[in-house]
């Protein structure tokens, strides 16, 4: 599992409260770059991009986020808000003996970085968000759909846009379970497919899944076949994640979701709603789902972050993986020109 001359380690560190499973490169002592993952991926998602910070001369972190791969699954829906997933990170950050690091998230683990830089300022160099912008009321079903673009979603027909598939996960979690587990490789093909621009002018199929039943049909129906689409993963990568889910299913992952009203409260008590350090954000230009550039979602962002730099990568969900060289570039300009002292 290398993508260059510098090899990816296991690692773990476990507390009283949480065991959490990483992936690193480079030395500790370094300067920490820490990505966060988000659904439903796992650390082995930043494979690409672990190798190349190492060699720039960052001890690279990849952990299983909360209740994914090798990482602690939690019994109760709550131990998924968003304040317990900022504190797994703290504490990892305690455990490498570092008082700040670089963190980057993408997907689900976008708001967990954000909610560091607002709750933990001082434990931060710098923040970058794939696909999720910041959002000072917290990464909630109401604040996505105030950033729905209505053109595309009028909302008499899709009252909740793209992000339907929100409210199911809430409204029937064990359908919803039960639809991913039917069948893991199948389940697997079909959400790792790499972005098409003409798609975002039609509405996606996230804004009508409780329409359909489940995501692939009613009453937990598994997801269909389809050939794997090798610009995103390939078989062994693939086989990865099956095996992964095999062991955790998708309960915890799902319940991730279901902690609005918790995640609105801790976004309200943060710190801060302004961010000061320096923020990146990176636009994946063909994502459907976290649509960016032509809707609203992104205008709080702008509003409440100081130092911010946009990029974009003609890329779709998956930036990481669809795009590797184009994210190391974005990422290591961007850490060389506003934080050249760690460079």
């Amino acid at each position: 599992m290398t993508d260059s001359n510098e090899i990816i380690r296991e690692d773990r560190f476990s507390s009283e409260r949480h065991s959490t499973f990483y992936l690193q490169s480079g030395t500790r002592g370094q300067v920490p770059v820490i990505f966060c993952h988000g659904w439903p991926e796992l650390s082995h998602s930043w494979r690409h991009q672990l190798p190349v910070l190492a060699e720039l001369g960052f001890h690279a972190i990849a952990p299983d986020m909360r209740g994914y791969g090798q990482s602690s699954p939690h019994p109760n829906v709550e131990d998924y808000a968003v304040e317990e997933m900022e504190a797994d990170m703290i504490e990892l950050l305690d455990h490498i003996g570092a008082e700040k690091a670089i963190w980057v998230g993408h997907d689900w683990g976008t708001p967990i970085v954000w909610s560091i830089a607002q709750n933990h300022p001082e434990r931060c160099f710098g923040v970058a968000g794939i696909c999720v912008p910041f959002l000072p009321n917290g990464f909630t079903l109401p604040a996505l759909v105030a950033g729905v673009d209505r053109e595309i979603y009028p909302a008499d027909q899709f009252p909740l846009g793209q992000w339907d598939y929100w409210q199911f996960h809430r409204d029937e979690p064990d359908k919803c379970r039960r639809g991913f587990e039917g069948n893991l490789e199948n389940t697997f093909r079909v959400l790792f497919r790499s972005g098409q621009r003409e798609s975002k002018s039609s509405p996606s199929i996230t804004a009508m899944i409780r329409m359909m039943g489940g995501w692939f049909g009613p009453n937990g129906a598994p997801a269909p076949e389809m050939p794997i689409d090798t610009n995103v993963i390939d078989e062994a990568e693939l086989a990865s994640y099956v095996a992964a889910y095999k062991q955790t299913g998708f309960s915890g992952p799902n319940n991730w979701y279901r902690n609005d009203q918790r995640n609105i409260a801790h976004a309200q008590s943060a710190k801060t709603q302004k961010l000061e350090m320096p923020v990146l954000f990176v636009h994946a230009a063909n994502d459907g789902i976290c649509e960016t550039l032509n809707s609203p979602l992104a205008a709080p962002m702008r509003e409440h972050c100081r130092h911010l730099t946009e990029a974009t990568i003609e890329s779709g969900h998956w930036v990481a993986q669809e795009k590797p060289e184009d994210l190391n570039r974005i990422l290591s300009n961007w850490i060389s020109s506003q934080l050249p002292a760690l460079t």
